[in-house]
């Protein structure tokens, strides 16, 4: 990999969003490339810890929760929280763009597939970054392709390639759809424009347990 290519980060700021992400970024920081993880002002007191303490440049954009920091509040306003950060990645993306170190490539979570469109609207290719298991994936795949309508009818559902599934082996928000259809619509919503980026990256913790032992034979 080129030693001054620049590659940004960005995950939905929440733990279990945030750590995956952070963890592939330094690994990517280790091949030789400048790596900024774009967190955004919901999470900036967390963030900010880690200034200068890692090999990951870590950039504050706005997400509009300025005076409301809670992730509750920003889960509430998830067309929000669209609308600003777009607009605050784009405005990032230009400042770069004049500087030593102009962005070449996003990696972004699965939860922001609209900054794909940021990316490609200043010639950037992307790539969603999947948190969840790939099983989890699936699931919601299929959802989103109708293969099962919600709400459930049947007390066990049938997937391709997965076994059968007991309603209580779904997620709530699958289970019970009404209980927050942002939130819903939101990890429904990770899949629709992902067969149009060139690359598609998955937590696994598989390969590296793979290379941990075999550094240690």
């Amino acid at each position: 990999m080129e030693r001054k290519t620049h590659i940004l980060v960005i995950p939905y700021p929440v733990q279990g969003h945030i750590n995956p992400m952070l963890q592939f970024s330094k690994r990517l920081a280790t091949k030789g490339a400048r790596v900024t993880l774009v967190a955004t002002s919901t999470i900036r007191n967390s963030m900010q810890a880690l200034q200068g303490a890692s090999s990951v440049n870590i950039e504050i954009i706005s997400d509009g929760s300025e005076g409301d920091e809670t992730v509750e509040s920003l889960i509430a306003t998830v067309d929000r929280f669209k609308d600003v950060v777009s607009q605050s990645l784009a405005e990032y993306i230009e400042k770069l763009n004049s500087s030593k170190y102009p962005p070449k490539f996003i990696v972004y979570d699965c939860a922001l597939p609209w900054a794909l469109d940021v990316a490609r609207k200043y010639g950037i290719d992307g790539a969603p970054f999947y948190t969840q298991s790939c099983a989890v994936n699936v699931v919601y795949y299929h959802f989103k392709k109708g293969t099962v309508r919600l709400p459930l009818e049947e007390p066990t559902v049938s997937l391709p390639s997965m076994p059968k599934l007991a309603i209580k082996d779904l997620s709530s928000l699958l289970s019970n759809p009404s209980s927050y259809p942002p939130l819903l619509n939101l990890f429904l919503d990770q899949f629709s424009n992902f067969l149009e980026a060139k690359w598609i990256f998955f937590s696994s913790f598989k390969e590296l347990e793979l290379e941990v032992s075999s550094q240690s034979l």
